[in-house]
Formats: structure tokens, sequence, C-alpha cells
């Protein structure tokens, strides 16, 4: 990783002494879906350049500012510049709705009017009570061996070091400690081809997935505290493949079922639940991701959550808050717009929790 010298000449450029509401507008309507980064990396850059108390690094489409004041403390806030694809809902527009004002548009919400915060924060604050590790990563969105985040975690460790870490996932402005953790298995149910015209004679692999189904219909959830937060578990099947023809008795059945387990629970801990449910099944994990305890009883963790005021609650999608758990920095979740509107045609974010986040980070870091 080394100080990028060759920014595109005609990348955007960002005004970082715009409100947070017009840098949302900006980054936002330039199109950033997961592997085609470029350009947002391009103009945060060239947005960075001549801010003397910042370091400026980049790694492929992911981007580390940091001061070096020598703080006996180091804070990192962190968001993702890629979005899911846009369908006809860009360019940006602001629209009132049950008199609330919204700034509508792929994007918004997960998670540019977050990144936009940060940028503009991270451009005034020149001489903060703790030093600052600004990361604005690509490919969050896609899958997981891709993620920027876990490129330089994984290459370059030291540059996430820190004694506390903040990601701009949105949360309504309100914090969001740890998050669960997720696993993926394939239940799969076999049995023996026949015409189905002479089904007695075969076994039917799709009839058989019966009791699966009947244990996940049965199934509650657990709510497990963890750190004084309730986190929701769930187990559910979320995919179903069987069949070879309509004429055909078929052999083999696949359930795919997904776990979300308490961040107290090791991704050992949950495959060993879920074998022990679907006990004499044949189970295969395909994919897991440890959760990440909320760490709300450090202390910047306490000062952070007085800070922006309300009362923290537990996140129960995954997040890249895993990554800095997993490095042993206690994380939380911090940033503007609903979650659940992420990913949606009509996606929007209230303006008035980019500027309410705006506040409450400045608060903090600005100290009292």
């Amino acid at each position: 990783m080394t100080p990028d010298d060759a920014t595109s000449a005609d990348a955007p450029v960002l005004d970082l002494g715009a409100s947070s509401l017009e840098i949302t507008r900006a980054l936002c309507d330039i199109p950033s879906v997961s592997d085609d980064e470029g350009t947002i990396t391009e103009a945060i850059i060239r947005s960075l350049e001549g801010l003397d108390h910042l370091e400026v690094m980049r790694d492929a489409d992911t981007i580390v500012a940091r001061t070096t004041l020598g703080r006996a403390r180091r804070v990192v806030i962190a968001g993702h510049t890629d979005t899911v694809p846009i369908n006809h809902n860009l360019p940006t527009r602001v629209e009132t709705d049950g008199g609330v004002d919204y700034l509508w548009g792929r994007g918004t919400v997960d998670m540019k009017a977050g990144v936009a915060v940060q940028l503009k924060l991270a451009a005034e604050l020149t001489d903060p009570p703790v030093d600052l590790t600004w990361i604005w990563y690509d490919h969050e969105e896609v899958d997981s061996s891709l993620n920027g985040l876990g490129r330089v975690a994984r290459n370059r460790p030291e540059l996430l070091a820190g004694d506390f870490a903040i990601l701009g996932e949105p949360t309504n402005s309100q914090v969001e400690g740890g998050c669960n953790g997720t696993m993926r298995a394939e239940i799969r149910l076999t049995g023996l081809r026949a015409h189905s015209a002479r089904a007695w004679v075969g076994k039917n692999a799709i009839h058989a997935a019966a009791p699966v189904l009947d244990i996940l219909a049965v199934y509650e959830p657990a709510q497990v505290e963890v750190d004084g937060l309730v986190y929701r578990e769930g187990l559910n099947a979320v995919l179903i493949a069987g069949g070879v023809a309509t004429n055909v008795i078929p052999d083999e059945c696949i359930i795919t079922v997904n776990y979300r387990f308490a961040p107290s629970k090791s991704a050992a801990d949950a495959e060993a639940h879920l074998r022990e449910t679907f006990a004499g099944f044949e189970l295969v994990v395909t994919d897991s991701a440890e959760g990440a305890r909320p760490g709300l009883n450090d202390p910047l963790a306490l000062e952070f959550v007085a800070a922006v005021g309300g009362v923290a609650k537990p996140k129960y999608g995954w997040t890249d808050v895993a990554r800095f758990s997993a490095l042993g920095i206690p994380a939380v979740n911090y940033g503007p717009g609903d979650p659940l509107l992420a990913h949606a045609d009509d996606e929007r974010v209230a303006i008035e929790q980019i500027a309410e986040c705006e506040r409450g980070l400045r608060a903090w870091l600005t100290g009292p």
C-alpha cells in the first residue's frame, strides 16, 4: 500500500466544505455498484488532497486516511463505498413523505450518507482528542473474500489497529453494538429415481424433506443477552432445490438453512447446534462468519454512547464490526438511515438523520 499519486484527472471533485447532505448527494450520484468503485475512489482521493493533517494511503479501491498526533488512543471509523445494483433509483432527489424530508436514491442508506459524514469530519477535525483512522473500502456488498476491509486486515492489519472502532452502517443514527454471527448449511435428502408412473419402485427425495421443514416450522429462536444487549437469533430455510423432470421421481433434494446466532457463540458452537437440531440428516456447512460482542463496557464505547445520546441496541445482521472484533477491537455500528430500506428500490434516508449523525460524531470527537 502506497500513497496514491496518480489520481484520474477526470474524476469528480467532492466539496468537503459542503453540507453532509450535499456530499451524500454527490457520492450517491457517482454510481459505484460492487466491482465498479474506481470512480468514487478517485473522487474521494482527490477530495483529500492538500489535507496536511491526514496521511492518505490506498489499496486497490480502499482508502486509509489517518492522523498521527501522538494521542494516547486511536479510533477507527470506517464505511464502504459500493452499493447493490441500481434499479431506476438514481439520480438522487429530495422528497417529502409524511412531513419528513428524505434524500431518495441508491446508496443513500447503505451507506453513502454515513460515508459523507465521515468525509466531512475527516476534513474538518484537524486536532481531535484521539488519533483517527478513517477507512473507506470496496466490495462490501459481494462475496466476503473480495471485501476491501478484509483485504487490509489480511495484508496490513496494523492499519486497522485502534482502541475502538465505529462502522457507519445504517442504524437510524442510533448506536447498535456488535452483531450476530451467520452460518449457512445444506441439508441433503436422498432417494431413488423412478418413472413417476411407477413411483412405488422409487423413493421421493423431495417428500423426504418434510421432516426437516417440520423441524423448522416449530423451531423457536433463542433470545440471548450478551453484555447487556439481547440478540434475537434465527433459523430459516432460505433455498430448496430438487427435481429432475416432471415425470421422474427425484433422487435428491437440498435445503439450505441460514442460522443467525448470538455473538456469545462461536462458529463451532453454531455448527454443533445445527447438527443437534437436524440430528440424523446429512448436513454440510457451506459458509460462516463469527459475530461480534457489543464491547459497550469499553471506556471509549461508554463515552461514545453518552456523547451521541440514546440507548444502545443490538445489531441483528452481520456487519464488518466482526472484523474489528476478530482483531480484539471493540466496535459498534452507527450511521444514518433505516436498515429496513437498505437495498430497497425506494431506498431513502431521512435528511435529519444525516445531520443527527454528524452532530453525534462531531460532539464525541471534539470533546466537551
